[in-house]
């Protein structure tokens, strides 16, 4: 995929990150190149030796202006390693922006139509029969009077870290990334390779939730996401449409697990969410 000049190898010589323009210095950390295929040619993330803490996500905001390093919680604890161990795939991921994300999610939803409402007695709901892919929810984009994202994101990151919802171990990471949609494409991450082989396909739906939904990534385990959403929908009607979406990106966390529930009763819990969460069996 088409890439920035990396500015993570200035951590090698300068651990503190001072020459980022960080005003407090990194806790200690690592570099890593590990993929499924041996070392990358260059460094993939920094990511923390130690456990982060409420503010940390805020601290390091600096670097997105200054070096176009995004920040980004990796849950180490979940009972598959750190990144060295996530058989990241850098090489066979496309460019976020070669995609369309409706067509995306259209093509998906081919996959998940078959058995969705229909089989749950919920075909003929709402603007579209059954099977029928609805199109792209509502496209207002992040209310003017609404939270800023990247304050909302740092704010959903201090949640996690201190209440370690669906987290294990959080540790701070920083990646060079384009944007935020773009960061599990840019590491090469491989959570969602039982539904979608080629992660920037998803990163491209993940651009159009920043621009409609004023979206974050927020936290990466081996096969969970996070995402903070500055703008939710706020009626039952819009929540049901972008639950189409929910489905065709991750259907798992809809119909699998001890989570599992219909598009109705998964809709009602989007009304309002200042996140998303997503798993892949």
């Amino acid at each position: 995929m088409a890439t920035l000049p990396n500015p993570l190898p200035l951590l090698a010589t300068d651990p503190t990150g001072r020459s980022l323009g960080l005003e407090r210095p990194l806790p200690p950390g690592r570099l890593t190149d590990a993929t499924d295929a041996g070392p990358w040619h260059e460094p993939l993330l920094w990511y923390a030796d130690v456990p982060a803490a409420p503010g940390t996500w805020a601290a390091v905001r600096p670097a997105l202006r200054t070096a176009g390093l995004l920040p980004v919680l990796l849950d180490v604890g979940d009972g598959q390693g750190g990144p060295e161990g996530w058989e990241l795939m850098p090489g066979e991921m496309s460019y976020p922006g070669d995609h369309d994300p409706e067509e995306v999610l259209a093509e998906l939803w081919t996959t998940v139509a078959p058995d969705t409402d229909a089989g749950r007695g919920e075909a003929g709901r709402g603007e579209a029969g059954a099977g029928d892919w609805p199109g792209l929810a509502g496209t207002a984009g992040p209310a003017a009077e609404g939270p800023d994202p990247d304050a909302l994101a740092a704010e959903v990151a201090d949640s996690l870290v201190a209440g370690r919802a669906r987290l294990g171990e959080p540790r701070l990471a920083l990646v060079p990334a384009r944007r935020s949609a773009d960061v599990p494409a840019a590491i090469g991450w491989g959570g969602p390779l039982n539904h979608e082989n080629d992660v920037a396909r998803l990163c491209a739906v993940l651009r159009s939730w920043e621009d409609r939904f004023g979206v974050r990534v927020v936290a990466l385990g081996f096969a969970h996401l996070v995402v903070s959403v500055a703008a939710p929908p706020a009626t039952e009607a819009a929540a049901r449409h972008l639950a189409a979406e929910h489905l065709a990106f991750c259907p798992d966390t809809i119909r699998q697990g001890p989570y599992e529930m219909s598009r109705d009763t998964y809709a009602k819990t989007l009304i309002g969410a200042d996140r998303w969460t997503f798993w892949w069996d």
